[in-house]
């Protein structure tokens, strides 16, 4: 179903007429339908601009959103204003809408999942100048194309080779029996194959985009996690100018705080997390705030532990599955700047939303007894991931190697990384923070 808005407002905002009170009443009408609610859910939250009701919204519909990720999306764009309902179905729904801080045209898509409450998938792109919504639109032949590349890529590279082969079977079946015949678009298909191979796989790490590079269009959000790993497209990063280093402070009684919200290459990123690290190096204890981290680079993860520990520490390993091969992770005895210690307590702070190689940090060090981690399980991604180009639109994400921790000889895919002291993710800084009141006392 496609709904079209009168021709006076088409002309309105062609002119760029109106205040936002008149684009409000020219609007298109959003039906009533589960899919509808999250979109009206969304542009309420997100144009508000508030804090509060953007959490409210993303932990009801949307829990794997970073909400400083969203935040920073929010000031950037300054909201959207809804232009045309494109498609609308119970539980997905396809719009127009332009962003309110340069007016550009972007295509979005909304998919339900089936359980209850639902949870959302959501993708939005920019179409880039004189672009029309109709270059977006995908036929058969190419449905049936990306689909078949992607289960080859699957199978040759997927770290599973059962579950790659259950991955293509279904996708097959699913593709004969009509599932995704209504996809026309190239961002709606894009999300749907995102929705379907995280229901089969149960991997987060697993997500197909599209891009429209051939009408210079950008990819405003990925479908994946809005902090995903360091190689996942997306316009903005979790991380800043500052690598991922947002603050650096110590609290009363002389507790180091450090809020990492990514885990960058350290040949680039190194020398921000030395210098935050020899900052508090004489602090008496340590909190490094995770809850807002999706995760990166391995390395990194090894280049932060490194300041945590007294001597040369196995921290984890990695296996690819082309390869065979094991590649091991150790802290560095030659880090530069000064040391916390491998001694004073360090409370590492989680989230739902902490992920991938946040969580390795996360996990190594309560494998080996270095940290407490305190707040939430975290969201259960260990498998590295490879993207996988399909064609000049399409890219398939494709997880190719497993964590195995040398102690534990596991890794916390799909069940997350649990704190030793569980509270809501909120709380979780107070609770350090008497934990590390309590650990002073003789």
């Amino acid at each position: 179903m496609k709904l079209r808005f009168a021709w006076n407002a088409l002309v309105a905002l062609a002119l760029g007429v109106g205040t936002a009170g008149a684009q409000s009443a020219l609007a298109p009408v959003i039906p009533s339908t589960p899919a509808a609610d999250v979109l009206r859910a969304w542009l309420d939250a997100f144009n508000s601009g508030d804090s509060a009701r953007m959490s409210a919204y993303y932990l009801r519909y949307q829990p794997d959103r970073s909400l400083p990720v969203e935040l920073s999306f929010r000031e950037q764009t300054g909201g959207f204003d809804l232009v045309d309902i494109e498609r609308s179905e119970p539980r997905r729904i396809e719009f127009i809408a332009k962003d309110r801080a340069g007016r550009n045209t972007a295509y979005g898509a909304f998919d339900l999942s089936a359980s209850q409450p639902p949870t959302a998938t959501f993708s939005i792109v920019g179409l880039g100048p004189n672009v029309s919504p109709s270059a977006l639109r995908i036929d058969a032949a190419t449905r049936a194309r990306v689909i078949d590349i992607s289960i080859g890529e699957l199978e040759r590279h997927y770290v599973f080779p059962d579950v790659a082969k259950r991955l293509g079977d279904s996708l097959r079946t699913r593709r004969a029996r009509g599932a995704y015949d209504s996809y026309d678009n190239g961002v709606s298909f894009a999300l749907k194959l995102t929705s379907d191979l995280r229901e089969i796989g149960h991997d987060k790490h697993l997500w197909m985009t599209y891009s429209a590079s051939q009408f210079a269009g950008i990819m405003l959000q990925s479908p994946s996690r809005a902090t995903p790993p360091a190689d996942a497209p997306r316009t903005m990063g979790a991380g800043g100018a500052n690598c991922g280093v947002v603050k650096t402070d110590t609290l009363p009684g002389n507790v180091g705080y450090l809020e990492l919200r990514l885990f960058a290459d350290p040949e680039i990123c190194g020398a921000s997390v030395s210098s935050a690290m020899s900052a508090l190096a004489d602090t008496r204890a340590l909190v490094v705030d995770l809850r807002n981290n999706g995760g990166g680079s391995p390395d990194m993860v090894a280049h932060l532990a490194s300041y945590l520990v007294s001597r040369r520490t196995h921290l984890n390993d990695l296996w690819t599955r082309r390869t065979g091969k094991t590649q091991q992770f150790w802290t560095r005895d030659d880090i530069p700047g000064r040391k916390f210690g491998g001694e004073k307590p360090v409370f590492v702070l989680t989230s739902s939303r902490t992920f991938s190689a946040a969580e390795e940090f996360a996990y190594d060090l309560a494998a080996i007894n270095r940290a407490t981690i305190v707040g939430e399980t975290t969201g259960g991604g260990a498998h590295p991931v490879n993207r996988h180009r399909i064609d000049d639109h399409f890219t398939l994400a494709v997880p190719v190697a497993r964590a195995i921790n040398p102690i534990t000889h596991t890794n916390w895919e799909g069940v997350g990384v649990e704190p030793n002291v569980k509270v809501p993710a909120a709380d979780a800084l107070e609770m350090a923070q008497r934990l590390a009141r309590a650990a002073e006392r003789p």
